[in-house]
């Protein structure tokens, strides 16, 4: 997987106007802001969705619950904009970073759960009398979404702690660990 990783952090790397506006004396910061009201709206929004599903607040019908989609779709449209620029600025400490990876991972987990949700189960949701308990198959759907947002948001924090660095040139990039190793 290396030399496709080398290939993407030069394309990344490419986009100079991007990471001109980051290294600016807000770019970075006005990003961040972006980025943790866009996981507000998202995480929020969803979390209480699920949090129905799993039984709280049963005298709340589970279809009102729903009217927070467009703030959850919002959310995550913010953090996907924000996020694609930190990842054109420093394509290199994302790329190769195992925190980074397991971010998408869950991500893309959050994702197939939505769409299973969708595909399977949204009509049951809408047939259900307003202050019914969730069937079990949507309680699962709810604590798999619970967790696998959580897992995002704790794999995005942790980005910053793994930073990779260049043991040589032309090479991918690998952990400070394994250049001393070397």
């Amino acid at each position: 997987m290396g030399p496709w990783q080398l290939w993407l952090e030069r394309l990344l790397a490419s986009a100079d106007p991007v990471a001109a506006f980051m290294r600016s004396a807000w770019g970075w910061p006005a990003a961040e802001s972006v980025h943790f009201i866009g996981l507000t709206l998202l995480f929020g929004s969803i979390a209480v969705w699920d949090l129905r599903l799993l039984g709280m607040a049963c005298g709340v019908p589970i279809v009102a619950f729903h009217r927070l989609v467009p703030f959850a779709v919002l959310g995550f449209m913010l953090n996907a904009a924000s996020g694609s620029m930190f990842l054109m600025t420093e394509p290199d400490q994302y790329i190769y970073n195992p925190a980074f990876h397991f971010k998408l991972l869950f991500l893309t987990l959050a994702g197939v759960n939505i769409g299973v949700f969708y595909a399977l189960f949204f009509r049951r949701v809408r047939a259900l009398e307003p202050t019914a308990r969730a069937p079990a198959a949507l309680r699962v759907i709810g604590a798999v979404s619970l967790a696998c947002w959580a897992a995002v948001i704790i794999c995005g924090r942790l980005i910053t702690f793994y930073r990779p660095a260049r043991c040589f040139p032309d090479e991918p990039i690998a952990f400070i660990a394994t250049c001393i190793i070397r």
